[in-house]
Order: C-alpha cells, then structure tokens, then sequence
C-alpha cells in the first residue's frame, strides 16, 4: 500500500476538524462523566467504521449516484442534528456549581455517538473518493481496505480522547451554571448551524 503516512496525515486532519462528532465529545467531558464520554466517542468510532464500510458496498454507490436517496439520507441527518442542537440549547443547568449532570446509561451516549455519524451521508462519498487514492491495484483489496477503516477509526478514537483530555481543563469553570448555561447554548447553536448547513448542502 502506497503513501500509508500520507493517508495517516490526512486522515488526522480531517479527523481534528472541529465538526458535530468532536462537539459532542467535549460537552460529554465536560458536563458529564469519563464512563459517559468514551461511550460517546466509542459510538462515533463505530459509525465510522460502519460508515467505510458501507462506502465499499452498493449502499454507496447508490448515494453516490442517487440524488433522491442522497437527498432523504442528508435530510435525516439534518433533522437529527438541529433536535441535538434544540435539546442542548434547552438544557437546564444545575443550580449548584461543579456538579456533574447526571450520567446517561452508557448504551444511550454510544447510540447518540452511532446515530450522529450515520447520520450524515457524505461520509460515505469521502471515503469512496479518499480510498482509492491510497489502495495499491496491485495488492489485496480487501487487506488495505481493512487497514485503512480500521487506522482511521483508530485515530478517531485517539483524537476525541485527546479532546475530552484538554475539555477537562476548563471542566471547573464550566461546570459553574452560568458557564455551563453558555456551553449548552454555544453547543447548540453550532449543532443547529451544522443541521442548516447539511440540508443545505449539495454533493
């Protein structure tokens, strides 16, 4: 396989682009507890995964083609996203200050995680159009396509422990009600903007 660290490279980049799946990483670190948090990011991690995998199937090549299945698929998304927003901007803060809220069951933040990645379907056409940059045709298909899902899940997960890790470090102040009542708004806000901006989104 050729130019596996330049795939590394941009994998990470893309990866540390602050997008939902990272906001949703630090406000679970923050406000919430590390079990709850790695649930999370273990969910994105799966999405991704799952979502590879799909791009190597006719799933993708059918959003990759289809305007009306794109178009439903980015829909979904857009609505799930913009309730997330809505449901953090509602978020009560608690009236005592550096107390956690109250962890959600593990299962729910892993689902949360899972849903928002599937959520989006040009995830799907990102890694139909990253992939073939990095498989060599003449090796195994299937042996770099396993290598590469796997590396960027990986990295996913290593790159939003990093992020919950430094999220930690503002965890006292923003614990506080009237620093918390603004992390939700601000969470929110940036979840509704990116719902608007997946729906108005074209390929």
């Amino acid at each position: 396989m050729e130019n596996y660290l330049m795939y590394v490279v941009v994998a990470v980049l893309t990866i540390a682009s602050p997008g939902p799946g990272v906001i949703l990483t630090i406000n679970n670190a923050i406000q919430r507890g590390t079990s709850n948090t790695l649930s999370g990011i273990f969910g994105i991690a799966t999405g991704v995964l799952t979502v590879s995998v799909l791009s190597a199937t006719s799933i993708g090549v059918i959003l990759a083609t289809s305007a009306i299945a794109f178009t439903a698929v980015k829909l979904i998304g857009a609505a799930y996203l913009i309730y997330l927003g809505i449901k953090m901007w509602g978020a009560q803060a608690p009236l005592n200050s550096h107390v956690e809220l109250k962890e959600k069951s593990n299962a729910k933040c892993y689902i949360e995680g899972l849903s928002l990645t599937l959520s989006n379907p040009k995830p799907i056409l990102f890694f139909m159009s990253l992939f073939p940059q990095f498989i060599d045709s003449q090796g195994s298909y299937i042996a770099q396509f396993i290598t590469l899902s796997l590396t960027f899940c990986c990295l996913v997960i290593t790159i939003h422990s990093g992020y919950a890790f430094l999220a930690s470090f503002a965890k006292n102040k923003l614990l506080e009600p009237k620093g918390r009542r603004a992390l939700n708004k601000v969470s929110g806000s940036v979840f509704m903007c990116f719902g608007v901006g997946l729906a108005a989104s074209s390929k």
